[in-house]
């Protein structure tokens, strides 16, 4: 029912080779892994990767690879494509994006997500935060009178197969699952990368993260 897509490419400016550099002591890319093999309901994930060496270290951590064609592999090209591209490639009813570059899930966050789509009528249901926003600078305001607006955190975001064909991500019906702060640490640069590994570290040590296991 559901395909997993990790999309681990090897181009990256911010942090160079981002998607299989060591944080906390395993490469970035396996602690999505991690999390995809821990979900009951996630029966089939695979990496979509054009570079050799992130398809070995995925291998290496169990999972299933899937060639990406290097025209998918641009810093232009969006995740819609790359999940259509597997789609294509495997089939199935609903497609779950699981980026690597949003490394901490709690344990059972990736069935929470896919038990309250499976429960409503969704196109598609992101996690995420909601953010404050203020009026601009300068301009009086009561605190009752702050909006918030949800953002999606990158970390699970599952769409019907229809609605990727349909060239749309999230569709009209767009559901959210608000997650805890550190759950939404997205690395885009090193400073991200330094506090992603802080916030793993912290999960091991309290228990509501496992370690990533090679095979």
């Amino acid at each position: 029912m559901f395909l997993g897509v990790i999309p681990a490419r090897g181009g990256s400016k911010g942090v160079p080779r981002k998607n299989i550099k060591p944080i906390a002591g395993h490469p970035l890319v396996a602690w999505t892994i991690k999390a995809a093999k821990e979900s009951s309901l996630l029966k089939r994930f695979v990496v979509s990767t054009e570079d050799e060496e992130i398809a070995a270290v995925a291998k290496a951590y169990g999972a299933e690879v899937l060639v990406r064609p290097p025209e998918l592999a641009r810093d232009e090209t969006i995740s819609r494509l790359v999940l259509a591209q597997a789609l294509d490639s495997l089939g199935g009813q609903n497609v779950v994006l699981l980026q690597p570059t949003s490394p901490v899930r709690r344990l059972g966050l990736i069935d929470r997500v896919l038990d309250q789509f499976l429960s409503g009528e969704y196109d598609s249901l992101a996690t995420g935060f909601l953010q404050i926003q203020y009026p601009p600078h300068g301009v009086e305001h009561r605190r009752q009178d702050v909006l918030t607006a949800f953002v999606n955190d990158g970390s699970v975001i599952v769409s019907q197969a229809q609605t990727i064909k349909n060239q749309s991500l999230f569709g009209a019906r767009a559901g959210t699952l608000v997650t805890t702060r550190e759950e939404n640490v997205d690395i885009d640069d090193e400073f991200d990368f330094w506090l992603a590994e802080k916030i793993l570290e912290k999960g091991l040590n309290e228990g509501w993260l496992t370690c990533p296991r090679t095979v």
